[in-house]
């Protein structure tokens, strides 16, 4: 199952060495990195943020599991236009479930530009799904801190920020990769959806 962060945040830009808003770059990222890994599993898709009652409920399970997904994942992507906060746990959760109903467990991929910002716990999760046949990989893509960043401030700033959902993957045996290009958020994709011996 991927989770894609579809929340607000993926739209902004003109800070923090955004030039575009991330979803320019993950759109484009999913088109080169999907077909070729589509090919070799059944994938899923739940995206956070759009939708919902109000911004911490816009949780929408697109599909479970699917062969040859890539066409209909990348549609997705490219359809989505971001809003909503950022329920990290539910939504990981909720992908977990899927599994579990269809599988009995399996494999997490939670796309995400920051941190919960809906009052749930990931590293409860995270303790909770430690023992269990799931394993959550996370990709932190451009993730930034709590501030505003000006020209005269380090660049480390930026390669040392991290997503709270770290501890999913953690806890879990899965891989945290940063992403702050195409390129890494391709490559992310394949350490983590594809297999090892093609890529």
């Amino acid at each position: 199952m991927i989770v894609f962060d579809g929340s607000g945040s993926m739209a902004e830009m003109g800070f923090n060495k955004i030039d575009e808003p991330r979803i320019f770059e993950a759109r484009r990222a999913v088109a080169q990195a999907l077909p070729d890994i589509a090919e070799h599993r059944r994938i899923g898709l739940l995206i956070y943020g759009p939708g919902g009652q109000d911004g911490c409920s816009g949780i929408d399970l697109r599909f479970a599991p699917i062969p040859d997904a890539a066409q209909a994942v990348i549609a997705a992507v490219n359809g989505l236009e971001p809003s909503g906060e950022t329920p990290l746990a539910e939504a990981v959760g909720a992908a977990v479930d899927v599994l579990e109903h269809s599988n009995g467990g399996g494999s997490v991929v939670l796309v995400t530009d920051g941190k919960e910002t809906c009052q749930g716990a990931p590293c409860q999760l995270a303790a909770q799904l430690a023992d269990t046949p799931f394993t959550i990989h996370v990709i932190g893509f451009k993730v930034r801190g709590d501030y505003f960043a000006f020209s005269t401030e380090s660049d480390n700033e930026y390669d040392t920020a991290e997503t709270v959902s770290r501890c999913l993957a953690d806890r879990t045996g899965g891989h945290y990769v940063g992403a702050e290009s195409v390129d890494e958020l391709v490559a992310a994709f394949r350490k983590t959806l594809g297999c090892p011996l093609l890529f």
